[in-house]
């Protein structure tokens, strides 16, 4: 594998694991929906914290864990579904969205209650945010093969959580998904053999929609986001 190439034959890499573990249980305990600061303040914050190598393989660790954290989720919510009416829904972690199209209504949204308590406006964006900031360093520290696939994810199901789960658009969540889009492009630009675009992705580059964006807290619209036009003008290079 390329990335282990570059890791052990260009210069060492010092990485801790106890100071990952550390950092980690901080931006856990610290930051998320009980904190008593703005989500934009906590990206802040959180990103000031992930930094160096370290919080590059936290931030890394972060994005990974709520990726198959909500998988998992949707994997019990489906089979609950089936236990209570027979009816069988497909979960497919490269292409969530036939299965909100499906059964929208039927599911919960698994970003906002997760095990780890990572919240998706102030931990994961954060975390989103230094992957981007930081892509030429990824394969430096690790694989970023599952990484920008674990990215693709967590936007699938942001954008299929706006479209069929009753999930407000307001401006937290615009710039979680711009996050996760500029940030996967910048991964993929610094790939030396990138992946195919996944599905859900490719359908959404062929719309042109427009959403609006709320305040949080208030009904005003603030603007849109374009996330087809968005995901074209980062991902198409």
């Amino acid at each position: 594998m390329r990335w282990l190439q570059r890791l052990l034959g260009g210069g060492r890499v010092q990485l801790d694991p106890v100071r990952q573990q550390t950092l980690l249980r901080d931006v856990q305990t610290r930051y998320g929906a009980h904190a008593q600061i703005r989500f934009p303040e906590q990206v802040e914050a959180v990103t000031e914290m992930l930094a160096g190598d370290d919080g590059l393989v936290v931030a890394a660790r972060i994005v990974s864990q709520v990726a198959d954290e909500a998988h998992a989720d949707l994997l019990a919510q489906a089979h609950e579904v089936h236990r209570r009416t027979g009816r069988r829904l497909l979960v497919h972690r490269r292409n969530y969205r036939p299965l909100w199209r499906e059964a929208g209504p039927a599911l919960r949204w698994p970003l906002f209650a997760l095990p780890c308590g990572f919240h998706p406006y102030a931990q994961v964006a954060a975390a989103v945010k230094v992957v981007g900031r930081r892509a030429p360093r990824l394969d430096r520290v690790i694989d970023p093969n599952p990484l920008v696939t674990r990215l693709f994810e967590v936007l699938d199901l942001t954008i299929a959580g706006w479209e069929y789960g009753r999930v407000r658009v307001d401006t937290d969540a615009a710039a979680l998904a711009d996050r996760l889009i500029s940030s996967a492009g910048e991964v993929l630009a610094a790939m030396d053999d990138p992946p195919r675009l996944p599905p859900a992705v490719r359908e959404l580059m062929r719309r042109n929609n427009t959403l609006a964006v709320h305040d949080p807290a208030s009904a005003r619209a603030l603007g849109g986001i374009n996330p087809g036009a968005r995901m074209r003008e980062q991902l198409l290079v």
